[in-house]
């Protein structure tokens, strides 16, 4: 068994018999990483309170060289991100991007890979704590979450045939993005295509931009009323096709951030 020594957060635990735990973690050096922390319900010593939900920890174990459960023999505290905790629209928000990262973040990643991902996790979590969450923040740290984990939507061309929206006066104030290929299609593109997700296209500019501003920025991006909705949609559609299935938070996260409902005039 090979050596690990890195920081990671701690995206889920699971109590085993009568005192182990069994903890999903994202690593910075290889990306999610599953094990077994012995004795951590009883031990003070190798885990004094760390293995809690966000933390953000230095962990020391061991992992299996073809995959599998590895061995989480201690965890250090760097940041328990108490301020998730605080507020139910910061802990239902985090908790929304902790169960993706688990579902989709690739065990054995290469550390290249790893460590960006492990950045933009942690950063995002400690945003959340910093500032407060908002509809448009939700729609934004999801999309910039799924950019990268590989799965970056295509919003600035069409995945078909490459055209620009607003090239010809059909496109001129909407496009429409297909969820299955991933991105925008042209009108023409469009036609007898199923799973089209009709969007405005400031909407998609704005979204577009989102995933290359500079991250402390995102938290002052604010989409109009119909264009949160828009997003949403968009978001929740490309999510749900990846992830297959609905997670367990995405309904609390309604709840404690929900997306405003349509006005009384034209959405």
């Amino acid at each position: 068994m090979a050596s690990i020594a890195c920081e990671a957060v701690l995206l889920r635990a699971v109590e085993f018999g009568e005192s182990d735990l069994v903890v999903h973690l994202l690593t910075e050096e290889g990306g999610r990483l599953t094990a077994i922390a012995k004795s951590a319900r009883k031990s003070l010593r190798r885990f004094p309170g760390t293995l809690d939900l966000f933390n953000h920890l230095a962990i020391e174990g061991r992992t299996r060289p073809r995959g599998g459960m590895g061995f989480l023999e201690r965890a250090r505290l760097v940041d328990p991100h108490l301020g998730l905790r605080r507020d139910p629209a910061r802990y239902a928000l985090a908790s929304f991007l902790v169960e993706l990262l688990d579902r989709l973040s690739p065990e054995a990643m290469e550390a290249v890979e790893a460590r960006p991902l492990f950045a933009l996790a942690s950063r995002s979590l400690a945003l959340i704590e910093r500032v407060r969450p908002t509809p448009s923040l939700r729609i934004l740290l999801e999309l910039r979450l799924l950019d990268a984990l590989g799965l970056r939507p295509e919003l600035e061309r069409c995945v078909r045939c490459g055209r620009e929206p607003g090239d010809d006066v059909p496109d001129a104030h909407g496009v429409n993005f297909h969820v299955p290929d991933g991105g925008l299609v042209c009108s023409a593109c469009a036609r007898g295509q199923e799973g089209l997700v009709p969007i405005a296209l400031g909407t998609l500019r704005a979204l577009a931009d989102g995933l290359v501003r500079p991250f402390d920025e995102l938290a002052e991006q604010a989409l109009p009323q119909a264009g949160v909705r828009e997003a949403a949609r968009l978001a929740f559609r490309f999510q749900r096709f990846h992830v297959g299935v609905e997670l367990r938070s995405e309904r609390f996260l309604d709840e404690a951030l929900p997306i405003p409902p349509p006005g009384p005039g034209p959405a």
